[in-house]
């Protein structure tokens, strides 16, 4: 009964002897239970580190066996505060090395370093993925590398059920592959929306688990895998955000009024309106630094203004801004 709680045979034995009997000596309990003397001793000795073993008030120098159901407790508690401390001082060394081993999970946080790594995560997510899976992706056009890892993935899911609803960037209607991937994802029963801008990256399993870059201007930095209930709920929030002011796939963003910006261009006039450069609005809504240009071009054009400070003051004046 106690080796299952960390006690050898000869210290189980002991301690039934002495509960039996408590009144005799180490002579006694030898012969009585067929072990040697050192066996006997050895096992009074440990039986009385463990406290299942205390001085006699009755006869003093002896000693009484504590009554078993008090016993067991005992142990326990014991093997509690054991555990406790194990748990404790590996936390302590998980902690300390976080750095040198940045695939290890953390209070339910695993950073993800390396392509490999993610890979293998988002395999073993879309694996165990039962009702639903949600994803923000930004950067317009997806590299081919991108398109070929997630077709198995995203058709393995679909076959089996699973709701599938993405958000790409307008710009991503753009460029042929990517656009040609998302219709196969709505063939397949995916759900495809697009809007101008869009918050970084995110992939959501099951509202159980998301997964994030860890710095969304340098994707190298890894990605966070994480199950933090909170955490997942506000990601998820701001996905259905961003579902729900998003465009679907099918339908074209046209102007009805050929004078107004479309919603990729109010995008722009408001990214370069808050001091932001070319380049930089062209990063945001996933478009290249020409298109950017050709775009205000046209808008300037549209607005009869010879100049950028008369374009934002015209935009203004006309209630785009």
């Amino acid at each position: 009964m106690l080796q299952a709680l960390g006690l050898g045979a000869d210290v189980e034995a002991v301690y039934r002897g002495m509960l039996a009997d408590p009144s005799g000596g180490v002579a006694e309990l030898t012969a009585r239970l067929g072990l040697t003397e050192v066996q006997v001793r050895e096992g009074l000795d440990r039986l009385v580190d463990l406290d299942l073993l205390r001085p006699s008030r009755d006869c003093p120098g002896a000693l009484r066996a504590v009554r078993p159901e008090l016993g067991l407790e005992l142990l326990l508690r014991r093997q509690e505060e054991e555990l406790a401390r194990s748990k404790a001082a590996a936390a302590q060394v998980v902690s300390e090395f976080a750095e040198l081993r940045p695939n290890t999970e953390v209070d339910g946080a695993e950073r993800l370093v390396g392509m490999d790594a993610i890979q293998s995560r988002l395999e073993q997510l879309a694996h165990g993925l039962e009702r639903e899976c949600l994803a923000i992706l930004p950067g317009g056009a997806l590299s081919e590398a991108s398109l070929e890892s997630s077709r198995p993935l995203d058709e393995r899911a679909l076959a089996r059920g699973i709701e599938m609803r993405s958000v790409y960037q307008d710009s991503a209607r753009n460029d042929p592959a990517t656009l040609a991937y998302a219709r196969w994802l709505t063939e397949q029963g995916g759900q495809v929306r697009t809007s101008p801008l869009l918050p970084p990256r995110l992939l959501v399993f099951d509202r159980t688990v998301a997964v994030v870059p860890i710095d969304p201007a340098h994707s190298r930095l890894g990605a966070l895998c994480t199950s933090a209930p909170g955490i997942v709920a506000s990601l998820v929030t701001l996905f259905e955000q961003t579902w729900q002011a998003a465009v679907p796939l099918g339908a074209d963003r046209c102007r009805t009024d050929d004078s107004r910006p479309s919603a990729a261009e109010l995008e722009l006039l408001k990214l370069l309106a808050s001091g932001m450069t070319d380049e930089a609005a062209g990063k945001r809504l996933g478009v290249s630094l020409r298109t950017v240009r050709r775009q205000m071009s046209a808008l300037m054009e549209r607005l009869h203004a010879t100049s950028r400070f008369e374009a934002g003051l015209k935009a203004a004046q006309q209630g785009w801004l």
